[in-house]
């Protein structure tokens, strides 16, 4: 059932309290420019200074310059499940000429749901989608409400990476038949690349470009234009991995977690021609939105991985030099979903627990 939007955010100045966050660069300002969120889940700025914002129950909203949110229209039909719902939303380098936008999503399909990505463009009127069409869809066959994924990467090439988690079906993230668990790259079509690892092998589904993951919940490029991923694990073990053409990540054989049960999982830490993460967490913290900041306003945190705790509410900071962590928290770190940096450097995070976004400044 649709609700009544209030507009409950302005950006005029002293319209809302700036709030402090301690850091290991001083005092960071926390501004909050939208609340009343439900279930917000990832956001995009456009370049007309609109934020784009998506809430897994399927609606999107847009955050303008005066502080108003309005509704867009056009969206397809979402399954709203679980984890699963509207998810990722990712504006391409060439929006301004384009008009063009991608969404992940839970896509209803026979007996249940499956990650799916769709392309939409955007009128001019910036409230309407149009064109809604499905370019990929995960192989039908999942049921339940666990591990969609997803996130949504353009890369350097103008092809587009999709993170999909395993649906809670633990030996599908090791079979290259199936999409789940995985990490994908396709074009804004929807074609296979014919350079994809697994464009040619019989059997195996062509738009795979890494597997073996569980529930890859953040994703992006570093200055280099590499691909990172972060991901839950079960009770230890979620991850910061580098992603290579090709590799498997070891879901379910190798983990440095336990099933919730305490159990062991699969074979151990390690085994042959199965990647190391680059970092995990144990305990688990439930890494959420990933993002790789530039410098612009923190020249120190050039290249550093910034991740939120959906489990502990903080904003995790890590120096790749050494994978030393600094947590920063606050009321505005409660759950947080997202974490993007912002046309100017600055550092926005989406708080799932307060359904408010916050801009982040020195």
């Amino acid at each position: 059932m649709a609700r009544t939007l209030a507009i409950l955010s302005f950006l005029m100045l002293g319209a809302w309290p700036v709030q402090a966050l301690e850091s290991s660069q001083g005092t960071l300002q926390a501004e909050e420019m939208a609340s009343g969120l439900e279930a917000p889940w990832a956001f995009g700025f456009l370049p007309s200074g609109l934020v784009l914002i998506t809430e897994k129950p399927g609606r999107l909203l847009a955050l303008g310059p005066d502080g108003a949110l309005h509704e867009i229209g056009g969206l397809g039909d979402i399954a709203n499940r679980g984890q699963g719902g509207l998810l990722d939303i990712l504006v391409p380098r060439d929006f301004s000429t384009s008009r063009e936008l991608l969404f992940s999503y839970a896509k209803p399909q026979s007996g249940g749901a499956g990650t799916a990505v769709a392309r939409a463009r955007l009128n001019a009127a910036e409230d309407r989608l149009e064109d809604w069409t499905v370019i990929y869809e995960m192989t039908p066959g999942s049921s339940g409400g666990r591990h969609f994924g997803s996130r949504l990467v353009e890369a350097e090439d103008g092809t587009i990476f999709v993170t999909m988690g395993e649906r809670g079906d633990r030996p599908s993230a090791q079979d290259l038949a199936r999409e789940n668990g995985s990490v994908l790259r396709i074009t804004r079509t929807g074609d296979i690349p014919k350079d994809n690892p697994f464009a040619n092998e019989a059997g195996a589904r062509s738009a795979i470009w890494s597997y073996g993951h569980r529930n890859p919940q953040g994703a992006a490029l570093d200055q280099d234009g590499q691909l990172w991923v972060s991901e839950h694990g079960a009770k230890g073990g979620d991850e910061i991995n580098k992603i290579t053409k090709g590799a498997n990540y070891g879901w379910p054989v190798i983990s440095y977690g336990r099933h919730y049960s305490g159990a062991k999982i699969g074979e151990g830490t390690s085994k042959p021609g199965m990647e190391q993460p680059a970092h995990y967490w144990d305990p688990s913290i439930a890494p959420s939105g990933l993002m790789i900041y530039s410098g612009a306003l923190w020249p120190e945190w050039r290249g550093h991985v910034f991740t939120g705790s959906l489990k502990f509410g903080f904003l995790s900071r890590l120096d790749p030099a050494d994978w030393s962590e600094e947590r920063i928290d606050g009321p505005e770190t409660g759950r947080l979903r997202d974490v993007r940096e912002g046309p100017e450097g600055a550092i926005w995070l989406l708080s799932e627990e307060q359904g408010a976004l916050y801009r982040v400044t020195p």
